[in-house]
């Protein structure tokens, strides 16, 4: 495995800022994914129960090859809203795709649901239009972790779930990052254990170095009877600063979502929305297959660690209690 960058954060990767913003008392929230320039973009749905919006424009056969913004956000469908409101601030600044004298702003979305963590969701008017926008202006190189963004809301099985980031820097330079809203069905510790079943992939204790004393021989997780479809979902973006074409971050996307499989089990479930975004910046050179498969593995490793930082950052809220409130300070890298 290939060290982080300098902060851990898909922001490693040349040409992109992250925002986010929260509604503290809905308990939910919108991160926005902000290229400095528009950047080549392409999609992977595995989820059962997905929630998107313009997914459909990022497939290599349709004219669009770049979009200015993607957004995740909580809010189930309602959260979809949180698209126009990036678009809004997109369109006051002149970004979008050229038609004719008009621009219009490309900004793809995923949705988690977040729809029954206790918060006040009796709105009089939808926040998520607001909170993208509030998301776009504070969008920056370094972010917290945990209870942010399209995070705070967020659960993980039984844990609190939680914005999480992480990056890898090749020795040849290339750059690879990814953000994941973790609010998976599945669990992301391992049965009788403190150890996430990411612990494999960790770097410098990124989310507490705890190992597990042996591989869990009972069955690891007991499926709920009546569990509401589409009451969960990982969303994520990778990025690298390769120049890619759209099917080959399709490519990337595809082998990205490995990374869910690495950090969550049972992952892409009936009851997950499980999406991930692929953005190039371009800022580095073009790649062949080889290179474009090191890509591929660089971002499923950082998914999967983002995964585990999410819910180790995230903090208690309301019923759900964090992986440190439960398994203690041993377990927090101390």
């Amino acid at each position: 495995m290939y060290p982080p960058g300098p902060h851990n954060l898909i922001t490693d990767v040349d040409g992109l800022s992250l925002g986010n913003a929260q509604d503290v008392a809905a308990r939910t929230g919108v991160t926005v994914v902000l290229p400095d320039n528009p950047a080549t973009a392409a999609v992977d749905v595995r989820g059962g129960a997905p929630g998107t919006r313009d997914t459909d424009a990022l497939d290599p056969t349709c004219l669009v090859e770049h979009v200015d913004a993607i957004v995740l956000s909580g809010g189930s469908a309602f959260g979809l809203e949180s698209a126009s409101g990036a678009m809004t601030w997109l369109n006051a600044r002149g970004r979008g795709f050229a038609v004719g004298e008009t621009r219009v702003p490309i900004v793809p979305c995923a949705i988690l649901f977040d729809l029954l963590n206790g918060g006040d969701k009796e709105w009089a008017t939808l926040p998520y239009r607001e909170l993208a926008v509030a998301a776009c202006d504070g969008a920056a190189k370094q972010f917290a972790l945990g209870n942010m963004g399209a995070g705070l809301g967020a659960t993980a099985a039984d844990l609190k779930g939680g914005l999480g980031s992480a990056s890898s820097i090749s020795p040849s330079g290339i750059q690879v990052g990814a953000v994941v809203a973790a609010n998976p069905f599945g669990p992301v510790v391992m049965p009788g254990s403190d150890a996430f079943w990411a612990w494999p992939l960790e770097q410098n204790g990124e989310f507490g170095g705890a190992r597990p004393e042996r591989s869990p021989m009972e069955p690891d997780f007991e499926f709920p009877e009546g569990s509401p479809v589409g009451a969960n979902t990982t969303v994520g973006v990778v990025a690298t600063n390769a120049s890619l074409t759209v099917a080959q971050l399709q490519r990337v996307a595809i082998m990205a979502h490995d990374g869910i499989a690495r950090a969550v089990r049972p992952a892409h479930s009936p009851f997950d929305g499980d999406t991930v975004f692929a953005l190039a910046t371009g800022t580095g050179s073009p790649e062949g297959p080889s290179q474009l498969g090191e890509i591929g593995m660089m971002a499923a490793d950082c998914l999967a660690r983002a995964i585990a930082r999410g819910v180790y950052e995230a903090e208690t809220l309301g019923n759900s209690p964090s992986y440190r409130s439960r398994h203690g300070p041993s377990a927090a890298g101390g």
